[in-house]
C-alpha cells in the first residue's frame, strides 16, 4: 500500500513515517515545513534504511497539490498538516481557518477526484473543550474552547457529511491527547520554532540550558495540586495507532472516531519530577496566571480503541520523560 502522509516531517508525522516503513508500507510526503524541517525526514531515512519520495508543496496551492495525485498512485491519506498551537490560534484565527481549512478541502477534492478512499484524520481531544465528564468518551458532547479546536472540529464536521454523500469514503477520526517523548534512537523528536507550546519540549529546553525557566500557567485549578493536568500520551504509541487505523479503514467501515490516549491523567508538577528525575537535572519554573482557553483536567476513555483496534498505548510517564531527554541533549537545538 502507498500511504500519503501530509505533514510527514513534522513530530507526529515523523514517527508515523517511521512506523509505517517498519511495517512495509510505501510512503510519500507532502509538507511545506512551515513547521518543519527537511533533516527530521533525513533521520527517518536513516533510521528505517528506506527510501521515499517528498514533496515540498503547500496543500493550499491547488494546482501543485494536484500534482501529487497525477504522478503518484495513492491507496491511503494520513492528514497531519496544519497549523497547531493553541495560543496563536487565539491571536491569529483567520490564518488558522484559511489554512487549516482549505488545506483539507483541497485534499479531499483530490481523493474523490482520483479514487482514493481510505483517510485517517489527525483530529484532537480539544474537539471536547472544556469536558462535562471525565475520563472522556468518544461520545463526550464536542465544543472546541479555542480556533485550533474548532479547525478540527470543522474538518470532522465535513467529513462527516462528505462520508454520508460518498458511501464507498472510508476515514478514521483520531482524537489525540497530549503526544510527548521520542524515537528511542534519539534521532527525532519534537523540535518547535521559537518559544515551545507544549509542556513536555518547554521543560526539556530548560533541562538543556536553552531557556531559563519554565512557566507553569495557574495553581489554582480544581486539581490534584492545583496545576493542569493532561493525558500524555508516546509519540510512538500513536504512531502505531496510525497503523491500526490505515488496517481498520481496509474493512470499509465508513466513518469511525477513536481516543488515542493512555486513560491517566498528570498534572504539571508531576510532569515536572518525572522529568527530573529521568534527566537528574533540577527544572527552575515559575507559576504564572492561566493562559485563556486552558482548562483544569482532560484525558481519554481509551477503551474503544483497544477494542475495535486492537491498540492501546503501552509507554508509561518515565518513558516518555527518559525518552525525550535522549532526544534533547543529543539535539540541543533540534534538527538545527
Amino acid at each position: 500500500m502507498k500511504i500519503l502522509v501530509t505533514g510527514g516531517a513534522g513530530y507526529i508525522g515523523s514517527h508515523t513515517c517511521v512506523e509505517l516503513l517498519n511495517k512495509d508500507y510505501e510512503i510519500i510526503v507532502v509538507d511545506n515545513f512551515s513547521n518543519s524541517k527537511m533533516e527530521s525526514l533525513n533521520r527517518v531515512k536513516e533510521i528505517t534504511n528506506k527510501d521515499f519520495k517528498i514533496y515540498n508543496v503547500d496543500m493550499c496551492d491547488y494546482e501543485n497539490f494536484e500534482k501529487i495525485f497525477i504522478n503518484e498512485k495513492i491507496d491511503g491519506v494520513i492528514h497531519f498538516a496544519g497549523l497547531k498551537a493553541v495560543g496563536e490560534s487565539v491571536s491569529i484565527p483567520l490564518k488558522y481557518y484559511q489554512n487549516n481549512l482549505i488545506s483539507t478541502l483541497n485534499l479531499i477534492e483530490f481523493m474523490k477526484k482520483y479514487n482514493v478512499n481510505n483517510l485517517v484524520f489527525s483530529s484532537s481531544a480539544t474537539v471536547y473543550g472544556d469536558p462535562e465528564i471525565i475520563p472522556i468518551p468518544e461520545t463526550a458532547k464536542l465544543n472546541a474552547t479555542n480556533p485550533y479546536g474548532r479547525t478540527k472540529l470543522m474538518i470532522e464536521e465535513i467529513l462527516r457529511d462528505f462520508c454520508v454523500a460518498n458511501k464507498d469514503f472510508n476515514v478514521a477520526l483520531l482524537r489525540y491527547f497530549n503526544p510527548i517523548g521520542a524515537h528511542k534512537s534519539g534521532k527525532i523528536g519534537e523540535d518547535p520554532n521559537g518559544i515551545p507550546n507544549n509542556l513536555l519540549p518547554y521543560i526539556s529546553q530548560v533541562a538543556v540550558g536553552k531557556l531559563k525557566k519554565l512557566r507553569v500557567f495557574g495553581n489554582d485549578y480544581d486539581t490534584v495540586d492545583g496545576t493542569g493536568v493532561r493525558d500524555y500520551i508516546h509519540v510512538v504509541d500513536l504512531a502505531l495507532g496510525h497503523i491500526k487505523a490505515i488496517e481498520k479503514l481496509l474493512t470499509n467501515p465508513g466513518l469511525v472516531t477513536y481516543n488515542l490516549g493512555t486513560g491517566n491523567g498528570t498534572s504539571v508538577l508531576e510532569m515536572i519530577k518525572a522529568f527530573e528525575k529521568a534527566s537528574g537535572v533540577k527544572i527552575n519554573y515559575e507559576i504564572v496566571d492561566r493562559r485563556p482557553g486552558d482548562i483544569a483536567s482532560c484525558y481519554a476513555d481509551p477503551t474503544k480503541a483497544k477494542s475495535e483496534l486492537n491498540w492501546e498505548a503501552k509507554y508509561n510517564i518515565d518513558d516518555m520523560c527518559i525518552d525525550t531527554w535522549n532526544w534533547q541533549k543529543n539535539n540541543p537545538n533540534g534538527y538545527n
